[in-house]
């Protein structure tokens, strides 16, 4: 295990844990692992879904109990025995579901649990005030206290949820991908507010798949692999990311992208005229070809997601859209499927999968019919192809039985991705935020495996959050800025910074294509 955090500094740690080790039936979560936090710092913490960083913060957070090992805290052994127990030590986390409740104010979620209250009376204009003053610290003067949270947007939650941990003199906030669903340019605002908090001496506990914020944020890295912990205060703008993926994976794996095919593209499959969604998107036209995969990049909000979900007959639109010809109307879904269009939606749990069913049911839910006589299932056809599949894709476990929420969100992407592999006739995937919540291992096995779709004939139509993720796969890429195409280029023709000021507005459109 590489450990420099005692070489780095001799500043004394705000909290140690100290060779932790926590057991399940069957499995040793955490195996004697080490994290160490200075005051004021943000420290890092990776590791591949399953690695147990979930299971230390849980640790951390009082839900969990260790079987052995300590935790320090300024150099003073404590007991997190409960949540309420390590949130008076100055524990607040702050997870990636976030737990407000919509249907009250943003000071009453602030102050949720320890409210300003007198003989059971609330007194809300205290509460209130005080909230005021915390959202001012944080840089957010602008949030009312009084507004009900279920009206603000994921980054505004964001906030109010910072601001519930700073109500409880939080020492340490451990944030659990705090940007997986958030817009670049609100990204940067919760880096502005992470650095104002650590500015007075507030460590925070960063968890996040994407490895490009944590040079931006990181001050040190902790690595976690299979419950052992293999590196403790790495530095994080100074060390390769090629070496974190390496500590992460156990192996070499390429953090870049598969080559592109260098066979060209066959026929226009998929054309799209004069398309607008009501008030989403505004007259765009684009074509994607077999074996092309075409991304789309813009901010949340600016219509790359509505002109998925009109391709795929799911949302109401004008214009033209066809799939070999076949003209696309909206309502019908099943009829898009049977033209041979296959969608892996934004939202893979609620939208993509059936969480409590086999991964062999997730997997062959599209191809039915395959298996069918008369309306009567072969169960026995559909488990022989269900397990190829899972052989083929190497999804991890490799139990066709398993329930498939069980599965590590690389895991059940795949069986996503994968259930438009069984028969012919896919002609076109729509991938919508294809890697989100996924870790680095996993994301080099579903970039591979979308080439190989592409460079098999299908044509790929991507949305992505990630420029990087776009530019690196796309043959060609679509910049989307309030429901129009402002520019059009070929791969490699557009750097990251570009499209982040084309979609921001911050440089002129000077290529948008024309249609004539």
């Amino acid at each position: 295990m590489e450990d420099i955090s005692r070489e780095q500094s001799e500043t004394p740690s705000l909290l140690a844990m100290r060779d932790i080790v926590k057991q399940f039936p069957g499995v040793r979560a955490l195996d004697g692992v080490d994290l160490d936090v200075r005051a004021g710092e943000v420290h890092c913490l990776l590791g591949q879904n399953g690695a147990g960083k979930s299971t230390l913060i849980k640790v951390l957070a009082g839900a969990h109990q260790p079987d052995s090992g300590e935790v320090l805290m300024n150099g003073e052994p404590v007991k997190l025995t409960t949540p309420t127990a390590a949130m008076k030590l100055g524990v607040a986390t702050i997870y990636q579901e976030l737990d407000l409740v919509d249907g009250l104010s943003v000071a009453e979620n602030v102050f949720l649990g320890h409210e300003h209250a007198t003989m059971g009376f609330t007194h809300r204009g205290a509460t209130n005030a005080a909230t005021r003053k915390i959202l001012e610290r944080l840089g957010h003067g602008e949030i009312r206290p009084t507004t009900e949270v279920g009206r603000l947007s994921p980054a505004g939650k964001q906030v109010v949820s910072m601001a519930r941990a700073l109500s409880h003199d939080a020492r340490i906030i451990v944030m659990d991908e705090p940007s997986a669903a958030l817009a670049h340019d609100e990204v940067n605002n919760l880096f502005r507010i992470i650095r104002e908090v650590t500015a007075q001496g507030v460590a925070v506990i960063y968890i996040s798949h994407r490895l490009e914020e944590i040079r931006e944020i990181g001050d040190r890295v902790t690595v976690l692999k299979d419950g052992r912990t293999v590196a403790v205060g790495l530095p994080a703008k100074d060390t390769p990311t090629n070496k974190v993926v390496s500590l992460m994976t156990g192996r070499n794996v390429e953090y870049v992208f598969p080559p592109r095919s260098d066979g060209g593209f066959g026929d226009e499959i998929l054309t799209i005229e004069n398309v607008s969604v009501a008030g989403m998107v505004r007259d765009v036209t684009f074509s994607v070809r077999a074996g092309e995969i075409v991304g789309l990049a813009g901010l949340v909000g600016s219509g790359r997601s509505e002109i998925i979900e009109a391709v795929y007959g799911a949302r109401k639109f004008s214009g033209k859209i066809t799939l070999n010809g076949q003209v696309v109307k909206p309502g019908n879904t099943t009829r898009t499927v049977g033209l041979g269009m296959g969608l892996a939606p934004e939202e893979r749990k609620a939208q993509g999968l059936l969480l409590g069913q086999s991964v062999a049911r997730n997997i062959t839910l599209a191809s039915l019919e395959r298996y069918s006589t008369f309306g009567w299932i072969n169960r026995k056809k559909e488990a022989e192809e269900a397990e190829s599949l899972v052989k083929a894709l190497d999804i991890r476990p490799p139990d066709p039985n398993r329930i498939i929420k069980t599965l590590s969100g690389g895991n059940q992407q795949k069986a996503v991705i994968g259930r438009w592999l069984v028969g012919e006739g896919r002609k076109l995937l729509l991938l919508d935020e294809p890697t989100r919540g996924v870790d680095v291992g996993a994301r080099a096995e579903i970039y591979a495996l979308i080439r190989k779709l592409a460079d098999e004939g299908v044509g790929v139509l991507l949305v992505s959050s990630e420029v990087p993720e776009v530019l690196g796969l796309a043959d060609r890429v679509l910049v989307i800025r309030e429901g129009r195409i402002v520019r059009e280029a070929g791969a490699g023709e557009l750097d990251e910074h570009t499209v982040l000021d084309l979609v921001m507005d911050a440089h002129p459109v000077t290529s948008a294509p024309s249609h004539d």
